[in-house]
Parts: C-alpha cells; structure tokens; sequence
C-alpha cells in the first residue's frame, strides 16, 4: 500500500468541509439566526425587546439536510467504497489497515468521532502523518484505518 501524503489527505478534508460549509452558510442565508431587535415602546418611550426573527424551521431544514448529506459523503459512501468526494477529487481512499479494503459506514463514523482525540492534545493527532510510517493521525491507529493513493 502507498499511504498518501498529508498534503493530499488535507486537501481531502478540506474539499469535504466545503461541502459541509455550504449548507450552513446557506441556512444563514436564507433563514439566518433568531436576532431579538430591540424597538421603542411608543407609550413609554423605553426601549424593549423586538419579536425574534430568523433561526427557524427553515434554517434547521437546511442544517439537517446538510448533516445528512454529509453522513452520505463522509460515512455511507466513505464506508462502502473508501471515497468520499474529496477524497476522490485528491486521489486517495480511505481503507482498513490490515486488509486494504474499505471499512465500511460503521468505521468510517467511528473515525470521524476518534478525530476528537486528534483535536484533544492541541490538534497534533492531525500532524501525525507528517512523521507517522503509515501516515497515520491518531484516529486512524484507534480504528485501524490508512489512506492510500487511489
């Protein structure tokens, strides 16, 4: 196996993040956060709270429909065939380290989680394939997986 670089495997994540991204810039778009204007009470003439606006059930939609496609991408598809779309664009595929074959959904959601233990020691656990013999960060080594060229 000829584990990809860390600058692929980056670029791969990053592809990934901007679909993720454009879902949520596109729920605040169109339905943007609950904001309370404040407006001025014309019997008193002190200011008050406004009605909420925004954050509704729009806004949500579009959030869960972006989780899901993403769930797709990052867990489904990653899953079952070791390419998610970013990692297809870069030319790597996600794999079990033992087998060389994709891990399937279940695994590939696991990964995802462990990448907190990555972000936990100040985000090194992501730099380790920088020095790692399999270019491995550290959720890769709790679920067993590497990613290698395509």
């Amino acid at each position: 196996m000829n584990h990809a670089s860390w600058l692929r495997r980056v670029g791969a994540a990053v592809v990934d993040l901007l679909v993720a991204a454009v879902f949520v810039v596109l729920a605040y778009v169109i339905d943007g956060p609950e904001v309370v204007a404040p407006s001025l009470d014309p019997r008193t003439g002190q200011v008050v709270p406004g009605a909420p606006s925004g954050g509704g059930v729009v806004h949500w939609t579009v959030l869960l429909t972006g989780l899901a496609v993403v769930g797709y991408n990052r867990w489904i598809q990653a899953g079952d065939t070791g390419f998610s779309w970013g990692r297809r664009v870069l030319g790597v595929k996600l794999v079990g380290d033992r087998t060389g074959t994709p891990v399937g959904a279940g695994r590939a959601f696991l990964r995802d989680v462990a990448h907190v233990v990555d972000a936990l020691i100040c985000y090194l656990g992501f730099l380790f394939p920088l020095w790692d013999a399999k270019r491995q960060t550290l959720a890769d080594k709790i679920v067993r997986t590497v990613v290698v060229e395509a």
